[in-house]
């Protein structure tokens, strides 16, 4: 199957799903830009649950903007409160230390906007799993694309689709209970190598 959807901040353990599932991956890349969804979002699982992790942009709703052209805000610290996030999260996680190390220049190099940085973060989790990453884009924004599965919803968090994900061990699930189709990072830090086989042997809900 080919699948089309939105490149995200490490997606979520949905958007992994399609993309390990599909026969080729089309990223959306002529939309317009909008707020409040996992553009610029990846939710994980902190000592007080469920926690999002906002990349800062610069946007503005007066004039729509495509998502490409959308630059991040770098006068915040974000990479810096990013990634110290993610240590007080998963450093007790099996995997954190496995993997961190690959993810640091995530958060040391300076990136001009959200979408270039989303596809070198999807990149870099591709490279942990040791798995090749190669994809196609959309050459203009169609609403109802033919012949391919139309993922592009999973990109909502506001209306999220709910998905009946595997449940896996998780850091704080002790405190809140599991949480579902957080970002990748959390399944990648809980279950190693096994990643690629859980996502594989998930069913999507579209």
């Amino acid at each position: 199957m080919d699948v089309v959807l939105h490149p995200t901040y490490f997606p979520s353990m949905a958007h992994f799903v399609a993309m390990l599932q599909a026969d080729r991956i089309i990223f959306e890349v002529c939309d317009n830009y909008q707020k409040q969804t996992y553009r610029n979002r990846a939710s994980i699982f902190g000592a007080n649950g469920k926690l999002d992790l906002n990349v800062p942009v610069v946007y503005s709703q007066k004039n729509r903007q495509l998502s490409k052209d959308v630059a991040i805000f770098n006068s915040e610290n974000w990479q810096t409160q990013h990634l110290k996030s993610l240590e007080s999260a998963y450093r007790t996680s099996p995997f954190f230390e496995f993997y961190i190390d690959d993810l640091l220049p995530l958060f040391q190099t300076e990136y001009k906007t959200i979408m270039a940085f989303n596809f070198t973060c999807i990149e870099a989790v591709f490279d942990c799993l040791q798995l090749p990453f190669s994809y196609n884009t959309t050459q203009q924004f169609d609403p109802e694309p033919k012949g391919i599965i139309d993922a592009r919803g999973l990109v909502n968090s506001r209306k999220e689709i709910q998905q009946n994900l595997t449940p896996y061990a998780q850091v704080f699930d002790s405190k809140h209970g599991f949480i579902p189709n957080l970002s990748i990072l959390d399944l990648l830090f809980n279950e190693g190598p096994n990643t690629e086989l859980y996502l594989e042997s998930q069913t999507l809900n579209l």
